[in-house]
């Protein structure tokens, strides 16, 4: 008779021979994706569309098949209830495992109709469908074939769940423009149940309709379990190491299988948080599940149905034991059911929170004896479970993230702010990145005016520089003013020496601050300095769907598809700090943002007025870009710093002797300053203009699209 090893062997031979020649054969989502992206390029629309939603089908196929062979594998090759004194451990064990992947072997074999190993996709395929590309690509080629009504549901599906991404958002305004668009085409196709009644149920909860309430508020949990396991078998994928390790530091048997053991019961826990996160979102909602067994029992207590809200609260309790207002309900439920009767908590929550503990009880074993990390996503986790050298581990980290605010403080405070008056509005934390903060007050109302009058001596001269009306977009009119150019109009007496001082004042006010919180000690030397105004063209809005400045960085060239930005010619290499110093906010749009290095996830947005200061460090940590000015005109002192004294702007030391020379000579007793002709003719309430802080960079090539695209070509950027 054949040990139950060798015929688990033979079921496996005999299980891929199947899958091998079964029929109905569903093709790998990626190899149709990689076809539907190379048709896309090719502009064939038609083969595009239908190659990437026969990817989204056999995506969603095998997902599907995942779920409903694990699912029966669980109960065809059970691990428990086994024959006992069925043999030695080993084939005890590991008989029962070779079972169930040869169910599952079969099973997916027998739905796939392929072996399984042939729709394993790559890690960054899997990303782009978590998070939902190929509706990127789909809006796109619908829109070329006239398919509207479809276009705009891709292009909502996809913005659901990245709504930070600028083309978009741009392209969603566009179709919301659009004639012959309806409302009900903007619809997530990959819309989620219990998302859907979690939120329908929350607004009758909020305006008092708690019969409505608790019947979403139930179909929200139940579809909320049904997802958990859903995510949860689909854990049960291959072993995902981010190190490939030579062949000779690979793990024993048993660690092996521990390690992948784990990372399987992690996957599992987190999966709480990937239900309870909308998308779209970065946050999870926190307590996903007690909240609903909340929200359940004050409902069902408000329409009477004192015996579930009962059952609600006891299972909320399962969480959070202690709980001093659910306790009380407790009590006040079981005076008005009578002490005879069984209040017990829903056998699904006892069932989710018994499976939950045991897997967070094995993880910390094992990132207690064995190494690693857990991010534990509940907050309801007992404190017992977690081992005592682990919970000291937290304590110090805590302590640790504590010491460094106190230093950052303590830094701050060695190195105050060179002005009084001035405020930091937002800090590097604050605008979630690095090197980056926002100063207030730093011009007053009257000091931005007579810069503003300033300005109007750019109005027909272009860019300031190489003469151009409209560098950047045909959207706008650009007009700069470099130090330069402001000496010559001080020299032929057409604009007064003043304000041209007040430029070169307000501009090493700001080098100092910037210096002072920077680095301090450091010298900073101007790089560059432009006064710059940008006005939306009435008659250029309609249909817009531009930025006023395309994402860059200040010294390096972005390439956002690499995830790189490389440091050399024709970038600024040699530029350390920028700044932008706000001269009004009487405009629309003309807001300063911050990206990833992908160019379209915002981080951060700046909006301008008179006297703000944003300054950040010119490297690839900050892509920054401008929205369009749609309506006015938005004006700013831009500038540029570098700690090499060889790139220090050298016309900046003679326009300041200049003004001195006029100062003197105002000075003299019987010397009458030479009043520019232009000056009394100019308002100091001219419409604002917009300056964005830097040079183009590569434009993108797709509406809608910020990874697989045509090679980019980065452009030499423009010194102002």
């Amino acid at each position: 008779m054949a040990s139950p090893f060798c015929l688990c062997l033979l079921l496996l031979l005999a299980a891929a021979a199947a899958a091998a020649t079964s029929p109905g054969r569903l093709v790998p989502y990626d190899l149709l994706y990689a076809d539907g992206v190379r048709a896309y390029f090719a502009r064939d629309w038609g083969r595009a569309a239908e190659l990437l939603q026969r990817a989204l089908h056999s995506y969603a196929g095998l997902r599907a098949a995942r779920r409903a062979c694990r699912a029966a594998c669980r109960r065809e090759a059970a691990f428990l209830g086994g024959p006992a004194g069925a043999g030695p451990w080993e084939a005890a064990l590991f008989g029962r495992v070779l079972q169930r992947a040869d169910c599952l072997q079969h099973c997916l074999g027998r739905r796939l109709g392929a072996a399984p190993s042939a729709h394993r996709a790559s890690r960054a395929v899997r990303r782009d469908f978590e998070r939902r590309e190929p509706y990127n690509y789909l809006q796109v080629a619908f829109f070329q074939l006239k398919k509207l009504d479809q276009a705009v549901s891709a292009a909502h599906t996809f913005f659901v769940a990245n709504p930070q991404h600028l083309q978009m958002r741009e392209d969603i305004e566009k179709y919301r423009r659009m004639s012959g668009v309806r409302s009900d085409n903007f619809r997530d196709l990959e819309a989620t149940p219990h998302w859907e009644a979690y939120e329908a149920g929350l607004q009758h909860y909020n305006a008092d309709e708690y019969v409505q309430a608790v019947a979403r508020l139930e179909e929200s949990l139940t579809e909320a379990l049904a997802a958990l396991e859903e995510c949860r078998g689909l854990c049960e994928g291959p072993w995902e190491d981010e190190d490939e390790e030579e062949e000779e530091m690979q793990p024993g048997l048993y660690e092996a299988i521990a390690a992948h053991y784990i990372q399987v019961l992690k996957c599992r826990q987190q999966c709480v948080l990937e239900i309870a996160t909308k998308p779209g979102r970065i946050s999870a909602t926190e307590d996903f599940i007690p909240s609903h067994l909340d929200l359940l029992q004050f409902a069902y207590d408000q329409v009477g149905n004192q015996a579930l809200a009962a059952e609600c609260a006891a299972s909320y309790l399962l969480f959070y034991p202690t709980d001093e207002p659910m306790l009380e309900k407790m009590k006040q439920y079981r005076t008005e059911l009578g002490e005879d009767t069984a209040v017990t908590a829903r056998e699904s929550i006892q069932h989710y929170m018994q499976r939950s503990l045991m897997e967070k009880e094995l993880i910390y074993y094992a990132v207690e004896h064995l190494g690693g990390t857990f991010n534990d996503p509940d907050l309801w986790t007992p404190d017992e479970l977690i081992p005592e050298n682990l919970k000291e581990k937290h304590r110090e980290d805590q302590e640790k993230q504590k010491q460094e605010t106190l230093d950052v403080e303590e830094r701050e405070k060695r190195g105050p702010l060179p002005f009084e008056g001035i405020a930091v509005t937002m800090d590097s934390r604050q605008m979630n990145g690095t090197q980056r903060v926002v100063f207030d007050r730093v011009l007053t109302e009257s000091e931005c005016k007579d810069l503003l009058r300033l300005t109007k001596a750019a109005g027909e001269a272009g860019d300031g520089y190489r003469a151009r009306r409209s560098p950047h977009t045909p959207h706008e009119r650009f007009e700069g003013l470099t130090i330069l150019k402001a000496m010559r109009l001080v020299q032929n007496g057409d604009v007064d020496w003043r304000d041209t001082k007040l430029l070169l004042q307000a501009s090493e006010k700001s080098r100092k601050i910037i210096e002072s919180y920077f680095t301090p000690g450091k010298k900073l030397h101007f790089s560059f300095t432009h006064l710059v105004c940008r006005t939306a063209v009435d008659e250029e809005q309609e249909g817009r769907m531009d930025l006023s400045h395309p994402v860059h960085a200040d010294n390096c060239l972005l390439d956002p598809e690499g995830q790189e930005c490389w440091r050399e010619p024709p970038a600024y290499v040699y530029r350390d700090y920028s700044g932008i110093l706000y001269l009004n906010d009487d405009f629309q749009g003309g807001g300063l943002f911050f990206t990833e290095m992908d160019a379209v996830t915002v981080t951060a947005e700046v909006h301008p007025k008179c006297g703000r200061l944003v300054a950040f460090s010119s490297g690839k940590e900050n892509p920054h870009g401008v929205w369009a000015v749609s309506r006015g005109r938005r004006c700013a002192i831009t500038l540029w710093y570098t700690h090499s004294q060889e790139h220090a702007e050298q016309v900046r030391v003679k326009a300041e002797e200049l003004m001195e020379q006029r100062a003197v000579e105002q000075d003299r007793p019987n010397g009458e300053e030479h009043q520019g002709s232009h000056h009394s003719g100019r308002s100091s309430s001219e419409l604002p203009v917009p300056s964005g802080g830097a040079r183009p960079t590569s434009r993108r090539q797709k509406p809608g699209s910020d990874r697989m695209q045509h090679p980019k070509e980065l452009r030499a950027r423009d010194e102002f």
